[in-house]
């Protein structure tokens, strides 16, 4: 990737015709003056110019002047990512080379792409952005400073790039202008890669070079590969350079520095349950667990938005004005109120906002290290406690396990709940074998001594398509009774197949809803189901079991037949 020089600055006036409330409302932010912005010429050989670092006004005027976006009456930009709502992890390709042969867990998750196919890729999408315009954005990854990358983001939609913004962490002033970035991703919707030329499964593709320190991202306009992207280029470098454990994880802390963590693949409530007016938001999806405690990689949050509701998930409501940018969301009949209940496009409707629109939220994006540890898994069988305690043993197991269920529209193809297990919870953009993020996991808790949860936000009494769906008032007041240490001298019960210790009380939450089989019907069909399930996890481990401490298996489930 080629560096950008020479400065050009040019006068830009948008005079447009004040027409309506919201109009009027961006032009506060934008000016109906005459503005300077900055330009650059790319030298990528073929890319004449590209806006670089805009502000947010400007990048939803240039959205709104292409046609590409519409205003929402709060004052956020709705977008339409196109064929792709969802990240593809079928098309996600790792350079084989010498950095990266014997490190990365090779196999359907992380591909192998040859160098010299990622260079034609590259060398491609360069010549296929001849003539057009660009934007530029200067950004980083991670708040600790000591572990932080510097990356430039080019991307042909302005949107894109105010996605970035929103997600990524900003830079001063100063950081920008030095001509240097660590890492480079271009983002290139409109390019199709050629699977005999490229190495690709198909046209779109999301390829990642360690040794070039370059994301590729073409065919897809769905923003979250570009996040995704640098999640994965963390999860390899965070371990092997810093030490540090990368997490797929939300946090949060309280007045007295008391810090919570919650892993969980999407849609399991990871954003939702961290939003918690009553404490300190740290970051809603990727953090680090260094020396010093827990880190933010990002400057903003990834919320999904289906039947986004005002009461249940008023943080996350209110995040939603100016600034802030929706994808795939369809509005009510006057055309600019959202309708999240409407999921005809996508159930993964999601919206990007900076963090800094949570109010209190952390904006130095660190803290401490964790009190408490929560797993999140949506059981779609409806068998898991809905709140258990953990021993280091059990949490290394469930941590590699990953088990939940994959939510509607997160990954393309997934039209309703499917069981599945997932490293980590966050298999897909793990590089490293799943062992050692559970060993460094483990190390960590028993260090720090955390108190280690696992909540089901999945269904109760009954599988799905029988069950219901756990009430979210009900997972929020165990979380809470669990961080105040109300949970740590009542009576457990132990489930005879998981082995899993699950209080017997809990304040604010029926006591017949604490034990899974109190809830089901038909007794038979919960045995039936918990063992089924079981036996689900013991085939899933089998793959580990190699590389696994006899600590690691501990927490293994028993199967009654």
């Amino acid at each position: 990737m080629k560096s950008l020089f020479g400065v050009e600055r040019s006068g830009i006036y948008f005079t447009l015709a004040l027409r309506n409330e919201m109009t009027n409302s961006l032009m506060k932010h934008v000016g109906n003056t005459p503005f300077d912005v900055s330009l650059e010429a790319v030298n990528l050989e073929v890319v004449a110019r590209a806006h670089w670092n805009l502000p947010p006004a400007s990048l939803v005027l240039q959205t709104l002047l292409r046609g590409e976006g519409t205003l929402t009456d709060k004052g956020a930009l709705a977008v339409l990512t196109g064929k792709f709502t969802g990240r593809s992890p079928k098309d996600r390709f790792i350079v084989n080379d010498a950095l990266t042969g014997d490190r990365v867990d090779w196999g359907n998750i992380n591909q192998p792409m040859k160098s010299d196919q990622f260079g034609l890729l590259h060398q491609d999408m360069v010549r296929h952005l001849q003539g057009k315009s660009v934007f530029v954005r200067d950004a980083a990854i991670g708040a600790d400073q000591s572990s932080q990358i510097k990356v430039r983001v080019i991307t042909e939609k302005a949107w894109a790039n105010l996605f970035v913004y929103n997600m990524f962490v900003r830079i001063s002033d100063d950081e920008v202008l030095i001509p240097h970035s660590d890492w480079h991703i271009i983002c290139a919707p409109s390019f199709s890669a050629n699977p005999e030329l490229h190495g690709t499964r198909d046209a779109n593709v999301s390829a990642i070079d360690f040794s070039r320190k370059m994301i590729l991202i073409a065919g897809s306009a769905y923003t979250g590969e570009i996040k995704k992207g640098m999640f994965s280029v963390m999860n390899f470098v965070l371990p092997t350079v810093h030490k540090v454990l990368p997490m797929h994880c939300s946090s949060n802390v309280n007045a007295q520095g008391d810090v919570a963590v919650f892993f969980g693949l999407s849609g399991t409530g990871k954003t939702t349950l961290s939003s918690d007016p009553d404490r300190f938001l740290i970051g809603d999806d990727e953090h680090g667990w260094g020396e010093d405690g827990v880190f933010n990689m990002e400057g903003g949050c990834y919320a999904k938005t289906i039947d986004l509701d005002a009461k249940r998930e008023p943080q996350i409501f209110e995040a939603i004005r100016f600034g802030a940018m929706l994808e795939n969301v369809q509005f009510h009949r006057d055309g600019v109120t959202p309708n999240y209940s409407d999921g005809s496009i996508t159930e993964n409707t999601r919206v990007s906002y900076p963090i800094t629109h949570i109010p209190g939220a952390v904006e130095k994006g660190y803290a401490g290290h964790p009190k408490d540890v929560f797993f999140l898994t949506c059981d779609a069988f409806g068998v898991m406690p809905p709140i258990s305690r953990l021993k280091k043993e059990q949490a290394m197991y469930h941590f590699l396990a990953g088990y939940t269920a994959k939510v509607a529209g997160t990954e393309v193809g997934v039209t309703e709940p499917q069981a599945t297990f997932s490293a980590c919870f966050g298999a897909p953009f793990m590089p490293l074998p799943p062992t050692e993020y559970a060993k460094m996991l483990g190390d960590r808790l028993e260090e720090q001594g955390v108190r280690i949860w696992l909540v089901n936000t999945g269904w109760t009494g009954g599988g799905y398509g029988v069950g219901s769906r756990m009430s979210l008032s009900y997972t929020r007041a165990m979380i809470g009774a669990a961080m105040r240490g109300e949970l740590d001298e009542v009576e457990m019960h132990t489930d005879a197949v998981f082995g899993l210790h699950s209080p017997t009380s809990c304040p604010g939450v029926p006591s017949e809803l604490l034990i899974p089989s109190n809830t089901w019907d038909d007794g038979e069909a919960f045995h039936s189901s918990a063992q089924k399930l079981a036996g689900l996890f013991v085939e899933n481990f089998s793959k580990f079991e190699n590389a696994s401490t006899s600590a690691m298996m501990e927490g293994a489930p028993s199967q009654i037949l």
